[in-house]
Order: C-alpha cells, then sequence, then structure tokens
C-alpha cells in the first residue's frame, strides 16, 4: 500500500487507480483515509508533470484527460497540496499545455479551491 502512489506516478494507467480506489473503499470511515488521499493527490500532479515533460505530442490523451479528472476529484476532497507539487504542476502544465481547454478548466478549478480561503 505505502508503494502505491510511487506506481500511480509512473504508470498513470487506470489499472493502478483502480487499486487505489479499492484502498480509498476500504480506509473509508478511518483515520489513515485524509492521508491517503494527499498521497494519491501528489502521485496524480507528479504523474501529470511527468507526463508533460517525457512526451510533448498528443498520443496520450485519453490517458492524460483520465489524470486530469482524477486530478479535480481529488483537489476538491483534499482541498489543499504540497507547495512544490503545485508548483511544478502549473509551471510543466502552462509551458506543454497553455492551449488545453481540459488542463485550463482544472486548473481554474484548482486555483478557485486553493485560494478561496485567502480571498474570504
Amino acid at each position: 500500500m505505502d508503494q502505491l502512489p510511487a506506481a500511480l506516478e509512473r504508470a498513470g494507467n487506470e489499472e493502478s487507480w483502480a487499486v487505489a480506489d479499492a484502498i480509498s473503499r476500504v480506509l473509508e470511515n478511518s483515520e489513515e483515509l485524509h492521508s491517503w488521499r494527499r498521497h494519491l493527490l501528489s502521485a496524480c500532479m507528479k504523474g501529470l508533470v511527468a507526463m508533460w515533460s517525457s512526451s510533448k505530442d498528443e498520443n496520450k490523451q485519453e490517458v492524460e484527460k483520465f489524470m486530469l479528472l482524477r486530478l479535480e476529484e481529488l483537489l476538491c476532497i483534499v482541498e489543499e497540496v504540497d507547495p512544490d507539487d503545485w508548483y511544478s504542476l502549473v509551471k510543466t502544465g502552462l509551458k506543454y499545455r497553455y492551449r488545453d481547454e481540459a488542463f485550463l478548466k482544472v486548473l481554474n478549478v484548482a486555483i478557485q479551491l486553493l485560494y478561496k480561503k485567502e480571498s474570504s
């Protein structure tokens, strides 16, 4: 279980995320769930950064869409990110995906979620 987030960073495939979802269901109503979801959020962000950095072409669109949806879902639940992960995601995403509607939508949602407390 401890090694799964690292595997998710590299793989980015739906099967690994299915295992992560199963673990999340098992941890439901436990004290470890929030920490687990933070690990998943970090893995998702790192996976996207790695994907964008290694392949500038559009051949992994479906995996990227899946990861962006997963990122949005986790952000809505966790509502906090590691500053280094956030910096890498924004920097790399804007460098490689600044015209991608799906990325920009998730970025907008993330900004609204993460900075709503500061503007209140």
